[in-house]
């Protein structure tokens, strides 16, 4: 069954109508994810999450298996892939291949808020 979840945010503030703000874990402070698009939808292909990053903070420095794309939607970012470094911004489309160490970190003085749409992992878990 086919889902929408209407934009509900206004500028400066991404949410979507139906759709949780959660934290992005404890030692994150100023960082939140939403699931756009996922396995509460019944989305057996992908996920679309949606996550927001005040100025400062950063993501996890991680990887994954599995492939992650990704595109600013606002705020400025230092992007690590493996050991190397790029400044991203508004509108940028980012390919992070499986298994590449990455980590987003926000610049400048506006929160980063970027889509991030991966494979549904949920029959991984």
């Amino acid at each position: 069954m086919s889902v929408i979840h209407k934009y509900t945010g206004k500028p400066g503030d991404y949410t979507w109508e139906g759709v949780e703000v959660q934290k992005y874990g404890k030692e994150f402070e100023g960082v939140t994810k939403q699931v756009v698009i996922g396995p509460d939808d019944k989305a057996p292909n992908f996920v679309i999450r949606y996550f927001h990053l005040e100025h400062g903070t950063h993501s996890n420095l991680e990887q994954h298996p599995h492939d992650h794309g990704v595109v600013v939607m606002h705020g400025c970012a230092r992007l690590q892939i493996n050991a190397d470094f790029y400044e991203v911004g508004p509108l940028d489309a980012i390919f992070i291949t499986g298994g590449d160490l990455h980590q987003f970190t926000a610049l400048g003085d506006e929160p980063l808020g970027f889509i991030c749409v991966i494979k549904n992992l949920e029959d991984k878990k």
